[in-house]
């Protein structure tokens, strides 16, 4: 019985995912539907200025500074990936900011504690903070990084000055059927605690997103692994966030694909939302 209403409730989150990605062709503005323009971008910045480590309780966090001036700015990349991850990011939005991409535990070049949950990655990425004397940096995250900084602000919401949240599910539940079908099916093959997390976690509640205080902008693609709906989701129960999805975008290409792409979105939103950096 129990299995038969599981079944029910996975067709129902499907369905309902489907109503959704329609209403957005439907009713755009409720999503806030944007296209990203990359016209008249600043020079990259090629060369980080810092390539280090830093021990955390846990973690020896390996990470890359761009320029040394300006507000901090952290890029997290996403699973599976390092700092190379958002590189491209980081060489625009180093215009404006001082931007560090750490690398997760268990991935890159950090070491590998054992344990791995978005809880610990944003201890990691708190310890990270206070480590090197960043004062409210703002967190921007793709993908499982997304979750990172979501999961930061929720549970020590003194710690950044904004989040944005690039690509973040509440929870397994929520993404299109193809994307968890592939990471089981490749996780049968080669068993690894990085699938795992994607397949069991987050579950971000009403109540855990209300706790959150700083300002916060929701981003998806129109094209992403979860529908638009989780998306709205997560922006309805943040107090006072920001939300928008990308037209034509899929879960990486505004992001891990796209250094340019990344910058607009970040500063267009950092200037009017904080001021000018």
């Amino acid at each position: 019985m129990t299995a038969f209403i599981n079944i029910l409730l996975s067709f129902a989150l499907v369905f309902g995912g489907i109503v959704s990605q329609t209403d957005f062709l439907l009713h755009p503005e409720k999503y806030n539907a944007k296209t990203l323009e990359v016209s008249e971008l600043p020079e990259a910045v090629t060369e980080p200025v810092t390539d280090g480590f830093v021990q955390l309780s846990e973690v020896n966090m390996h990470y890359l500074v761009y320029r040394n001036a300006g507000p901090a700015l952290i890029l997290v990349h996403g699973n599976g990936g390092s700092a190379n991850s958002l590189r491209e990011a980081a060489q625009y939005l180093a215009n404006d900011y001082t931007v560090y991409l750490p690398e997760s535990r268990c991935h890159g070049d950090s070491s590998d504690p054992g344990e791995i949950s978005y809880s610990l990655m944003a201890k990691d990425l708190y310890e990270f903070i206070h480590a090197l004397g960043l004062e409210k940096p703002v967190v921007m995250g793709h993908s499982d990084g997304a979750i990172d900084a979501i999961c930061l602000a929720a549970e020590y919401p003194d710690a950044p000055g904004a989040i944005i949240a690039c690509g973040a599910n509440s929870h397994p539940k929520t993404f299109k059927p193809y994307f968890p079908v592939g990471v089981a099916v490749r996780n049968i093959f080669e068993n690894d605690k990085l699938n795992e997390l994607m397949l069991t976690l987050p579950d971000f509640t009403p109540e855990y997103l209300a706790g959150i205080v700083c300002p916060a902008y929701i981003v998806s693609g129109q094209f992403d692994i979860m529908w638009v709906s989780d998306t709205l989701y997560i922006a309805q129960n943040i107090p006072g966030s920001d939300m928008a999805v990308l037209r034509g975008e899929d879960h990486s290409s505004y992001m891990s694909q796209n250094g340019k792409k990344a910058y607009t979105l970040a500063t267009e939103w950092l200037n009017e939302k904080i001021g000018e950096a």
